[in-house]
Formats: C-alpha cells, sequence, structure tokens
C-alpha cells in the first residue's frame, strides 16, 4: 500500500529471509567468515547460535547462494525427526535413493557418496538449521556422520545453527564427544544502536528508496526501545511504522509513528519481552557462544531439564496407565454383576 507514496521499489521490511537484503553486521560477519571456513575445511564443524529474528537462516541462505560447483551440500530444515528420519533425510537431500534402505544401507551408500566426492575434489557439507530442536539421539547421529572418513581425511564437514538453546544441549555431559568435535563456536547478539539505523537505511537502500532519511532520527530510539536490535523485529515494527505514516499522509515516519505502530501491534517494550522470556527460560543472552562472550555462559543444566521432562512424561503414561486398568476394573466388576443378576434369574425361572 506504502510503496508508490514512498516511491520505494519493493517492500523494504519483509519477513521472508532473502539475501539480497542481507546486512554484514560485525556479529554476522565474524559468523559468516565461520561459516566460510567451515566450507573450505573438509573437518569443519561449526555451531551458530542466535536469537529468534537475529538472522541466521538468512546468514545461511546467503552462504548456500555464495557456493561453487565444488561444494555439494545438504540443508536440513525439518528437525522434528528420530535419528533414522534424520539420517533419511540427509541421505535423500544428497539425491540418493532411500526408499526400503535399512539404516547400515543408508550409512554404505552416504560414505560410497563421499568417497566419489572426495576423488572428484568436491566439498561436503551437512547445514542443520534449527538444530535446537534435535534431539540427544539425533545429534550423536551428527557426531557419527562427521567421523566419517577415509584414510586420510574427514569427508564432510558440518554446520548447525540454532537458537541459545542449542549451545546448552551440545555441551550437556551425555554430548560430550559431540561438544569437542564443534571446532567453532558463535552466538549472534542484537544489532548496536549504530548497527540498528545502519540496518534500516541499508534495507530501504536496496528496495531503492530516493531518500536514506525517511525515519526520522527520534524515530530510531523508539525502535530500539521496542525491537532491542533483533532484525525481526525490526522489520515488523518498521512495516507497521511505514504503513502508519502513510495513513497520515506523511512524507517521513517520526517517533510518534513508532509508537502507534508499536501500539497496533500490542507490543510491550524489548526489556518487558526479555523479561518474559526470561521467565520461560529463552531469554536472549540466556545461553550463548562459549567464543567471545564469557560473560553469557550457559545457564541451567541441559541434561537434567531433559531428564525431568523425560521423567515426567513416564510418570504421565504410567499415571494414564493406571487410570485405564482402574477404569477396566470398573467395567469388567459392572459385567460381572450384570453377570450374576442374569444367572439369578435364569435360575428363578
Amino acid at each position: 500500500m506504502y510503496l508508490d507514496h514512498f516511491q520505494l521499489q519493493e517492500h523494504p521490511f519483509r519477513l521472508t529471509p532473502d539475501f539480497d537484503f542481507f546486512y554484514m553486521s560485525r556479529g554476522h560477519a565474524r559468523a559468516k567468515a565461520y561459516l566460510d571456513y567451515t566450507v573450505v575445511s573438509r573437518d569443519g564443524f561449526a555451531v551458530i547460535t542466535g536469537e529468534i529474528g537475529a538472522g541466521k537462516t538468512t546468514l545461511l541462505n546467503k552462504l548456500i547462494s555464495e557456493l561453487g560447483t565444488n561444494t555439494v551440500l545438504a540443508h536440513i530444515s525439518q528437525t522434528q525427526l528420530d535419528e533414522f528420519e534424520f539420517l533419511q533425510a540427509v541421505v535423500s537431500a544428497f539425491g540418493l535413493e532411500i526408499a526400503g534402505a535399512s539404516k547400515v544401507e543408508l550409512m554404505n551408500r552416504l560414505r560410497a557418496f563421499l568417497l566419489r566426492q572426495l576423488e572428484s575434489d568436491r566439498r561436503v557439507v551437512l547445514a542443520v538449521d534449527e538444530a535446537q530442536n534435535l534431539s540427544y539421539g539425533v545429534l550423536e547421529e551428527v557426531r557419527m556422520l562427521s567421523g566419517i572418513e577415509s584414510d586420510k581425511t574427514k569427508l564432510i564437514s558440518v554446520i548447525l545453527m540454532g537458537q541459545p538453546e542449542l549451545e546448552r544441549v551440545i555441551n550437556a555431559p551425555q554430548l560430550e564427544q559431540l561438544s569437542q568435535r564443534v571446532r567453532l563456536r558463535f552466538h549472534l547478539t542484537p544489532l548496536t544502536d549504530e548497527e540498528t539505523q545502519d540496518y534500516i537505511r541499508h534495507r530501504l537502500q536496496v528496495a531503492r528508496s530516493p531518500r536514506l532519511d525517511l525515519f526520522e532520527e527520534e524515530a530510531y530510539d523508539v525502535i530500539r526501545y521496542y525491537a532491542g536490535g533483533i532484525p525481526r523485529l525490526i522489520n515488523t515494527l518498521c512495516d507497521m511504522a511505514l504503513l502508519t505514516a502513510y495513513v497520515e499522509d506523511q512524507s517521513t515516519v517520526s517517533a510518534q509513528d513508532v509508537k502507534l505502530a508499536a501500539k497496533e501491534l500490542a507490543w510491550p517494550s524489548f526489556a518487558e519481552r526479555e523479561a518474559r522470556m526470561k521467565e520461560a527460560g529463552t531469554a536472549p543472552g540466556s545461553a550463548a557462544s562459549s567464543m567471545g562472550h564469557a560473560d553469557d555462559s550457559p545457564s541451567g543444566n541441559g541434561a537434567d531439564d531433559e531428564v525431568q521432562v523425560f521423567s515426567q512424561t513416564i510418570e504421565q503414561a504410567v499415571e494414564n496407565v493406571r487410570v485405564g486398568f482402574e477404569g477396566l476394573r470398573s467395567d469388567l466388576q459392572a459385567i460381572e454383576r450384570r453377570l450374576a443378576e442374569v444367572v439369578r434369574r435364569l435360575d428363578e425361572r
């Protein structure tokens, strides 16, 4: 609606990951360098974490778009899988047949494929997005895959991208071998105030805006107040602010427009959002990279959390069985009484 009004050629703040709009903050530049190194290194293993909306998927799409013909990549984004399903997904992503194959057959096919790529001097990369959803069992499968090797070299590099809890999971005692296999770790933090302004102006420039001062200076403080430097939140808020300014027939976006946009979205301040997330155990900074973020060490014990959840699941299952048996007992007793009544009446005849 507002494109013509502001003379924009594209929507500057779409939520869909689009590497054409990719903004290289200092954090994203470092994470991208780690990813590039992982691709170049045949035994690379990188873990990149970041808050929801921090730009992890866009970063991965940027990497994929730049891969040459000498690199073969399997991109897994569906991570609610068990061990066998995950292996099937990996083998299928490399273009191999999986129908009717056992786990042993899948592993043999994958190893043969990796050896063929090595002979052709191609690098092979497995990239998993939303990796925080992977179970311990699947992460152990990832470790096993990363260990596939020839006589002289590893055959596959691994990239895991996920929310901060991924770091906590990998640091669990059960996954010590996996944790030691990781070569590079990095946590994407929110954009700084300066980067937030550069980010917005960059996206306006890519959308071919005739002016980069479309947002008034005072508006940036309000954007920071509500979005906290998270790119996805910035996009949503700026999109609504542009619409608000358009409805008011204004040529620029003021601080008041941003406030009205936040009100329309029913947003709390970012500090309030962060506090709510902290209560739920998913706050920004609740887990972080062990490289360059020493003050943001992982909190809590992922292993204990999973054991507790598993224990509660078992207890609930036992309770369901108990209730089921009690219900069955009552039904049997009712049938027994009914049969006794039938027998009594037959005897009376």
